[in-house]
């Protein structure tokens, strides 16, 4: 009978502690969305990407994205094709771009209260193979558990090695496009 109310009770603290513990630390999201936009009096160019995979640590800070290049799509087929040559971004030889870095005001944000903050966040982003320092700030909102992270930033093609001096591309593709990442962490 001992042992009966021995395990009875520790079943009993094991589904009560399961009931009451805190959201994990480290959140992910599998299907963030990035967008790029890049305008110039020749034309406009936008391409989406919900493939992108995030994970945040809400203790340390820490800020993961893996982007896979491949994953960005094109109004028009044409564009697509040369954004994935050889002579752009090379995605078969460069599929991924990364970003690893942190949230630097981490006693502004408080992850288990809802609401909204604003995030200033420091790392290095990864495109073909070149590693520049990044910073960008991001909109961060808590509902009932769940993380929201928006940011919208701009890139200089020319810092990742992607430059145009002649033809087409040089007076089509913006020397700075217009980043847009919007991700929902789940525990």
């Amino acid at each position: 009978m001992k042992k009966v109310t021995m395990i009875l009770s520790f079943v009993s603290i094991c589904a009560l502690t399961a009931f009451t513990a805190l959201p994990p630390a480290k959140l992910v999201a599998k299907d963030a969305h990035i967008s790029f936009y890049s305008h110039t009096s020749v034309e406009d160019i936008t391409a989406n990407n919900y493939k992108v995979t995030t994970t945040l640590d809400t203790d340390t800070g820490e800020l993961v994205f893996s982007v896979p290049m491949q994953g960005f799509e094109f109004e028009k087929a044409l564009m697509q094709k040369h954004y994935n040559s050889k002579n752009f971004l090379n995605t078969k030889k460069y599929p991924k771009a990364k970003f690893v870095g942190k949230i630097t005001n981490m006693g502004a944000i408080k992850f288990d209260t809802d609401g909204s903050y604003t995030a200033q966040i420091s790392g290095e982003m990864t495109i073909k193979e070149t590693t520049q320092n990044f910073e960008a700030t991001a909109a961060i909102t808590v509902a009932s558990s769940q993380i929201n992270l928006e940011s919208k930033m701009n890139i200089v093609l020319a810092d990742y090695g992607v430059t145009f001096s002649k033809g087409k591309p040089s007076t089509n593709i913006a020397k700075e496009i217009e980043v847009t990442v919007k991700a929902n962490y789940k525990p």
